[in-house]
């Protein structure tokens, strides 16, 4: 398994790799990541073992990171080539990140199975690169035949984490758990598992506001930024937001959220289907080839969640989200038109595959 940068490539592989567990108990699981970012502190906290390779990404700019980078790729292809001979893997399944080029691009030239997750509906360099080559892509949203070989293309949906499938019946628990009030509303804040500056610099405009409207927030800001939050709180003497550097329970998180705000990522996106939340989405203009807005395009074309650009958030943010929170009737409509988008069973749909396809090769 390989996949990390952000909890949007590592989640997708964790859930992929328990789903297998789950239907063949004996499976033998290696993680492969790079070395300083999350999923090495993620993926052993899920129970999984995982080796890391010292790979980054390319910069938009010329930097030192750019000039060594294919001495770090040459590196990386190496150890790649001895996890594979010392590991012996049956197949090779890449979700996204750094990491997961070196590995799959060296499963595909020894013949293993490989598969890709790609979350998004506009795909990252690297699994473009690497459709050429593996023997299923497994996509969120149609249409991904204008970037992928079709007859290799399977319509999955998004791995999520399997205890944010149910949040029904958690509401009560989940404020209880937060210190917050079962009369008021609430607004979860989710700027991704890194945080989003303009999403956090917006909510500190909007904490006066939200007070005086009787809301409450539930508030995850990445490593970054959480100092600054709790500062903010204490100056406020806000007893009705709480912070978190990263929330572990996001199913209590929905589940007691009225409303949430969040980027536009594809994991982000794909839970928001699945808990059947109205939301406010701000795509980030950080990523390649504007995904995230074409990732929340796909839901506002089908009247599913309302969208402020990331340079109009700090002015439209906070009058929107009180809107919203207090019009019940769109709540539901936005609520019903996300549901009706969600795909369900992702991890198993693409579990199975993999295992098809290793017996397939068995077979043959």
């Amino acid at each position: 398994m390989s996949g990390g940068g952000t909890g949007g490539h590592i989640f997708p592989a964790i859930a992929i790799a328990n789903a297998i567990k789950t239907l063949r108990p004996d499976t033998e699981f290696l993680f492969v990541g790079a070395y300083g970012k999350m999923e090495m502190e993620k993926v052993p906290a899920a129970g999984f073992p995982i080796e890391g390779l010292w790979i980054t990404g390319i910069q938009r700019k010329l930097t030192l990171s750019n000039l060594i980078f294919p001495i770090k790729l040459i590196v990386s292809l190496i150890k790649a080539k001895k996890i594979l001979k010392k590991f012996k893997p049956n197949a090779v399944i890449g979700t996204g990140g750094f990491a997961s080029g070196p590995i799959l691009q060296t499963a595909t030239n020894k013949g293993i199975i490989t598969l890709i997750q790609e979350q998004n509906s506009y795909p990252g360099i690297t699994n473009k690169i690497l459709s050429k080559k593996v023997d299923r892509i497994c996509v969120a949203f149609p249409g991904m035949e204008k970037y992928f070989p079709k007859e290799k293309i399977m319509l999955t949906g998004n791995p999520v984490r399997q205890d944010i499938i149910v949040i029904e019946n958690k509401r009560d628990e989940a404020i209880k758990m937060f210190g917050l009030k079962n009369d008021s509303k609430t607004i979860l804040v989710i700027g991704g598992s890194l945080g989003a500056r303009t999403i956090n610099e917006s909510i500190l405009t909007c904490l006066e506001e939200f007070t005086k409207n009787n809301i409450q927030v539930i508030w995850q800001t990445g490593k970054g930024f959480y100092q600054n939050a709790q500062q903010a709180i204490s100056i406020y003497k806000n007893n009705e937001v709480v912070v978190y550097d990263f929330i572990h329970k996001m199913d209590y998180a929905y589940a007691a959220a009225d409303i949430v705000i969040s980027r536009a990522g594809a994991s982000s996106v794909s839970e928001l289907c699945l808990v059947k939340k109205a939301c406010i989405l701000i795509p980030s203009p950080n990523v390649a080839e504007d995904h995230q807005t074409k990732n929340a395009m796909a839901l506002v074309t089908h009247h599913a969640a309302i969208l402020i650009k990331d340079n109009e958030a700090k002015e439209k943010l906070c009058k929107q989200a009180i809107a919203l929170i207090n019009d019940s009737e769109q709540c539901c409509h936005l609520s019903k038109k996300i549901g009706e988008l969600a795909l369900h069973n992702s991890a198993n749909v693409i579990a199975n595959e993999v295992l098809n396809l290793i017996k397939n090769k068995k077979e043959q």
